[in-house]
């Protein structure tokens, strides 16, 4: 996992629909977190008329079989949906721990990074003219901070960044996951998202168990 640096120099246009000025729509790759998140996204941009190459880049998910599951879960999807995929495999376990060690409650920001550099970077190197990310569906995520990451990126490695606001049909794409089967995940990824996704329960067996039985 390229653990990168810390950014700087942040675009601040407008975040409204547009493609990154001067590039394209012709070759977009698209950085998907997940099968369900994946599904809007992909039939809004069919919808505009742009193809998108799927690309999966996620060290941030935790454990393995959490990992094996999503990831797994996205290649059958993007069979039965035709959509071109390339698998970046990366458990990225123990570099993830160390990166965000020092300050557990700012990780995100270090996690959207680390994601969108390597897709920015592998956009670049075959001949993507933008990227976007699906993580842009989510209304838990911090959907500015993706943004200006994501420009950052986008002028640091000569790729344009398409912005949409996804998170209009996230409901509906959630819904359409189920409707197809696909594996609904229970938390954000990393181990730490997992630990906060059941922290009541977590305070409610330590009550439990904090006398002698």
């Amino acid at each position: 996992m390229r653990i990168p640096k810390m950014l700087g120099g942040f675009l601040t246009a407008a975040l409204t629909n547009y493609v990154y000025r001067g590039f394209p729509m012709n070759r977009l790759l698209l950085h998907i977190c997940c099968a369900p998140c994946s599904v809007y996204c992909i039939d809004s941009l069919r919808e505009e008329g742009v193809e998108p190459a799927g690309f999966w880049y996620n060290p941030n998910i935790h454990p393995y079989q959490e990992y094996k599951a999503r990831r797994d879960a996205l290649v059958d999807y993007a069979g039965s949906a035709g959509l071109e995929l390339t698998v970046w495999d990366e458990y990225g376990l123990r570099d993830f721990v160390r990166a965000v060690a020092g300050d557990l409650d700012r990780r995100c920001p270090l996690c959207y990074a680390c994601r969108l550099e390597e897709t920015a970077r592998y956009a670049a190197e075959h001949g993507f003219s933008c990227f976007s990310t699906t993580l842009l569906v989510s209304p838990y995520q911090d959907h500015d901070d993706i943004c200006r990451t994501a420009e950052a990126l986008a002028e640091r490695y000569g790729v344009g960044f398409l912005y949409r606001d996804f998170r209009t049909g996230f409901r509906q794409g959630q819904a359409k996951a189920r409707e197809l089967g696909l594996y609904m995940q229970k938390y954000c990824g990393c181990v730490f998202s997992e630990e906060e996704r059941y922290a009541k329960q977590i305070r409610k067996d330590r009550e439990r168990f904090a006398h002698p039985l």
